[in-house]
């Protein structure tokens, strides 16, 4: 398995098949392979402790039975808390997930998608940066070239294209391609852009693949028009649901 060998389109499982499974779980990144995924898209931000944790949101509110931010949180308190039963009882036994432990999970089985989060960047970018310990990890695990690391602060994604010439890196954006986005593309090398599938159109898909970075929109609530991303020509999409997916 190998990032630069992807099948088009590829379809990437945002959060895991988030409408089936509680998102960013375990139990949802294994769904997805069950699914015939062949990539998962999973966020990452910091605890308290500075360790590498698998949510989306800045708090444990929504997906979990907790209270209280993230970053006030050690990674002990919160592989604790049920991550699971706000989907479905039948999943209370859900964790929040290490950033390992889905590697470990992934490795042989799944590409994976790491978002990096915004709340976890750090400006100085300390020796545990959170594109530091990620770029370790991915290393130690040997997947560098099963991971593409993603975000909407293309900061961090410029430091981390500087740790390492050769990790695929995705730029997150909500708005359309622009000046700005041609000139990131090429500061980082970038191997793929991520709109929000709304404010997509052929014209900036051609565009892209002019510049030689893929497109991969992901779904905004669930929803995403996967036969009008086809027809864009798109090299793939991030969907939520194992109906949104043709495995080719």
């Amino acid at each position: 398995m190998n990032i630069d060998n992807l099948p088009t389109p590829l379809y990437i499982a945002h959060r895991g098949l988030s409408a089936r499974f509680p998102e960013n779980t375990l139990a949802a990144f294994a769904g997805a392979a069950d699914a015939g995924a062949q990539m998962i898209e999973l966020d990452v931000t910091l605890t308290n402790d500075r360790k590498l944790v698998v949510i989306h949101d800045d708090t444990v509110d929504r997906t979990t039975n907790g209270s209280g931010a993230v970053r006030g949180l050690t990674m002990k308190t919160l592989g604790q808390l049920d991550a699971g039963s706000w989907f479905d009882p039948r999943f209370k036994t859900q964790r929040l997930p290490t950033l390992t432990q889905v590697l470990d999970m992934a490795k042989g089985r799944l590409l994976v998608n790491i978002e990096i989060k915004p709340e976890a960047v750090d400006p100085h970018s300390p020796d545990d940066a959170v594109e530091r310990q990620i770029l370790a990890l991915v290393r130690e695990k040997k997947m560098v070239e099963d991971v593409l690391v993603s975000s909407f602060d293309w900061r961090v994604l410029k430091k981390l294209r500087r740790l390492d010439p050769t990790i695929a890196i995705g730029l997150l954006a909500d708005v359309p391609a622009d000046d700005r986005l041609f000139d990131w593309i090429e500061q980082v090398t970038a191997f793929s852009w991520h709109p929000d599938y709304r404010v997509l159109t052929r014209v900036q898909v051609e565009k892209v693949h002019g510049v030689g970075a893929r497109v991969f929109p992901y779904a905004v609530n669930g929803q995403i028009d996967t036969g009008g991303m086809l027809a864009m020509g798109v090299d793939g999409m991030m969907v939520d649901d194992s109906r949104q997916m043709t495995i080719q």
